[in-house]
């Protein structure tokens, strides 16, 4: 394999192409899921019946009367399960439960000849239960000790000489919000039994791989007797990273017992109250700084809630502790993180894992605590970079830590950073109801999956008769272009124009035992393996080319004695370095290639080198690399109602080279904006009451839960990519982009924080809820007016 970094000097990648998809999404073509049901004959559609308690067990279960409704075909239970009652990798998600753990859980499904049918079937069912003590929040659970799980700790240093070396010492607490996916599409599962009896699943799953398997356990079958396909999903953000898996197998139970095919799409109320949510974070916390305002110490315990199961609570908790130094070192750290156990749906993978949520605790304390250091947050953040040879609290050194000084300075600049701040200080001495805040907060995130394994995927190209290409991988499309940039490496690898490359739907009887695509880093992997497959095939193409290229006619090329390493592929054409007059066309080689007994198809494979961690010490390296970034976020206040509107967003991101230029700005857009919703907008609830309706989600529709709108969208949004960024080591020098920019909104709560404490007279800490609603922006600046300005404690 060539240099995985190097470009060559013409390709596809790097240039700003549309989605691949992009026509079918705009005009109605594209099919998802559930599109493909009403092509199958004796159709049966699946519903649930959702339990009324967050805690109570199943004492009687009667589906008789279901069986009445005309239409219900079949009522699925515990007792049709042949395999493993389980849709969880934990053991502790069984599919039929007996004990119910939150308010709407599936206690048993109906299938029947149409949705209506089955709803009423559902609504027929006859459930006794007998309700059992609750935990709803996390408050309760920690007083209640309830956890769930490994307890990790993150150490470096000794946090109590930090401490007693300190000049200053402040403490606090912090809690931050969860938040819904609400992906376009929502949860889906479409299954039929083919004549052979292999069974065979569409799905909406980030993870195909693991949807056959554990549809594959619930069966009793072997992994090759289950196929899962996913044509494309409108949306994951993590959301599919493991609920589908439950759904899948549901679907497939249904159709192997009734041996007709059996759909399960969740409505958009389902899909809200049965699935997992962003973890929601509780944060204690203690920090040092020295006379300068350099960080010495910071002790914390993070505890996330998880919900009623672990499905991936703990590497996301991992993830936070390997996350909270945000971009800044700190000498002397320990931090405990555990994770809640609550009767709440299983809280799961959200964009960016965990890593918000112990980015977002530091923002919040250096936010807090610079007044009453006396510094501006900006600078305080400044002073506390990472510089060049220091490492992470878990023993990574931060390469090309001098990124983060570069790409800050560079958006300072850009923003007009500091003329704006005496503009905003210039409007909030003159407007006393509406105050304006500035903020600026960097972005460090590592990229891989912090499960090593993981971090491996394969691909599948076909190079046909006729120079067409054909491309498989393991990578599923959700929306963010992958599938894009796959077909601008195959391009670029084999010198072809995209155009004659066609890419196949994730299948895993195509590609086996791929890893979800998830941790950022579906590029990465992916786009190694398409490489990897590519560079097989071309290095045997340029054997027959330079055969080829010195036949009669040529004889003034064959003099140069052509060696298949001096073929160059490019645009189409194959020719001899330096004499690209004297090329053949691809489909020419490729024909000679057939006739010649050449295999033109290989599959390719990548493993990310150099990783290695220890779970229990939590010490390594569990990254390839780090994603740098910055935002500037300037908002604007109204102190009668705690509303407010962003003003202007600069954005400043570290892609690499950019593989795709079009779609990866896209990304560090729709994640920016995904990143304000959960810190200003999403709000979840639930029923916290004794009474009857406790546990029970109070958010579940749009009405009810406030997503990001066009109104929300900042004024003036400036997007760039850094300039000169190669990542060497990573597929054409680029790096991920799907996670790292939700983390740039946090420059948005920020300036909120600046707004409120212009309301008062400042020099002081002024705390703000997560998520920053109006009510919320309104109580902090509300205490803002009414406060006392605290004394900075001074060097003597």
């Amino acid at each position: 394999m060539t240099s995985l970094h190097e470009r060559p000097p013409v390709g596809a990648v790097g240039e700003a192409v549309a989605h691949e998809s992009a026509p079918q999404h705009v005009t109605g073509y594209a099919l998802y899921t559930d599109d493909l049901g009403v092509r199958l004959q004796n159709l049966l559609h699946a519903w649930p019946v959702n339990a009324p308690h967050a805690h109570a067990r199943v004492t009687r279960l009667d589906t008789a009367p279901a069986l009445k409704v005309p239409g219900v075909v079949r009522v699925l239970t515990a007792a049709d399960v042949p395999g493993v009652n389980d849709a969880g990798v934990k053991g502790d998600e069984p599919l039929f439960p007996t004990e119910v753990m939150y308010h709407g859980h599936a206690v048993c499904w109906v299938l029947a000849e149409s949705l209506e049918a089955a709803r009423l079937g559902a609504n027929a069912v006859q459930v006794a239960y007998e309700p059992l003590p609750s935990i709803v929040t996390v408050h309760e659970a920690i007083a209640a000790e309830a956890f769930q799980g490994a307890q990790s700790t993150l150490r470096r240093g000794d946090v109590a000489l930090g401490f007693s070396q300190a000049r200053h010492v402040f403490e606090g607490e912090f809690e931050m919000g969860g938040q819904e996916h609400f992906y376009l599409e929502t949860n889906a599962a479409l299954a039929y039994v083919d004549e052979s009896g292999q069974v065979f699943i569409q799905s909406s799953t980030q993870h195909p791989s693991e949807t056959q398997e554990i549809a594959a356990h619930v069966l009793g079958l072997p992994s090759s007797e289950v196929t899962v396909q996913c044509l494309r999903m409108g949306g994951g953000f993590g959301g599919k990273e493991m609920q589908p898996h439950g759904y899948a197998a549901i679907a497939a139970l249904g159709a192997t017992l009734t041996g007709r095919p059996v759909r399960l799409r969740l409505n958009r109320t389902q899909d809200i109250t049965m699935t997992g949510k962003r973890h929601p974070f509780h944060a204690k916390w203690k920090v040092a700084f020295d006379s300068d305002g350099k960080l010495l110490a910071l002790q914390a315990t993070l505890t996330s809630d998880g919900g009623w199961s672990l499905d991936l609570s703990e590497p996301v908790m991992a993830r936070a502790l390997c996350h909270i130094d945000n971009a800044y070192f700190i000498p002397h750290v320990e931090v405990h993180g555990r994770i809640a156990r609550t009767n709440k749906t299983s809280q799961t993978a959200f964009r960016g894992f965990g890593g918000p949520q112990g980015m977002l605790v530091m923002e919040d304390i250096l936010g807090r605590c610079a007044p009453r250091l006396g510094l501006d947050a900006h600078e305080l953040r400044r002073r506390n970079f990472y510089q060049p040879g220091e490492a992470t609290p878990y023993g990574q050194p931060v390469r090309h830590a001098e990124r983060l000084e570069d790409l800050w300075a560079q958006l300072l600049q850009r923003s007009d950073f500091e003329a704006r701040r005496q503009e905003v200080r210039a409007f909030n001495a003159a407007h006393e109801h509406m105050k304006r805040g500035l903020a600026i907060t960097p972005v460090k995130f590592g990229i891989s999956f912090n499960f090593t394994a993981y971090n491996q995927a394969g691909a599948l190209v076909h190079v046909y008769k006729d120079g067409s290409v054909l491309i498989n991988h393991g990578g599923t499309e959700m929306g963010q272009g992958l599938h894009t940039k796959m077909i601008q490496v195959a391009a670029t690898t084999l010198g072809v124009p995209p155009e004659r490359v066609r890419l196949a739907p994730t299948r895993t009887d195509k590609v086996p035992n791929t890893s979800a695509t998830a941790a950022s880093s579906g590029a990465d992997l992916n786009g190694g393996a398409v490489k990897d497959a590519c560079e097989q095939i071309k290095a045997r193409l340029a054997a027959v080319a330079a055969g080829s290229l010195s036949s009669a006619g040529r004889a003034h090329v064959a003099s140069l004695g052509v060696h298949p390493q001096d073929v160059r592929f490019e645009n189409g054409k194959v020719y001899p370095l330096g004499h690209p007059d004297h090329s053949l066309s691809f489909e020419h080689v490729v024909h000679d290639a057939y006739y010649l007994r050449t295999q033109l198809w290989a599959a390719g494979f990548y493993r990310t080198p150099g990783l290695h961690w220890d779970r229990e010490r939590m010490q390594g390296e569990p990254f390839k690399y780090f994603s740098f970034g910055a935002s500037v976020s300037e908002v604007e206040v109204d102190g009668f109602t705690g509303a407010y509107r962003l003003k202007r967003v600069d954005i400043l991101h570290d892609v690499g080279d950019s593989l795709s230029p079009l779609i990866d700005l896209g990304q560090v857009e729709g994640g920016f904006v995904q990143g304000a919703g959960w810190l200003t907008l999403e709000e979840l609830r639930w029923d916290e009451s004794a009474g009857p309706g406790r546990g029970r989600l109070l958010t579940q529709a749009a009405s009810t839960y406030k997503l990001p709108s066009f109104s929300e969208m900042p004024g003036v949004f400036n997007v760039a990519l850094l300039e000169r960024a190669t990542e060497t080591g990573v597929v054409y020098g680029s790096k991920a982009v799907g996670e790292p920019p939700l983390m740039l909104a946090m420059s948005v709560r920020e300036a909120l924080r600046e707004a409120c404490t212009a309301f008062g007279t400042g020099g002081r800490e002024q705390p703000l809820r997560s998520p920053a609603t109006p009510e919320a922006v309104f109580w902090a600046l509300q205490e803002a007016r009414e406060s006392v300005p605290e004394e900075v404690p001074g060097d003597d």
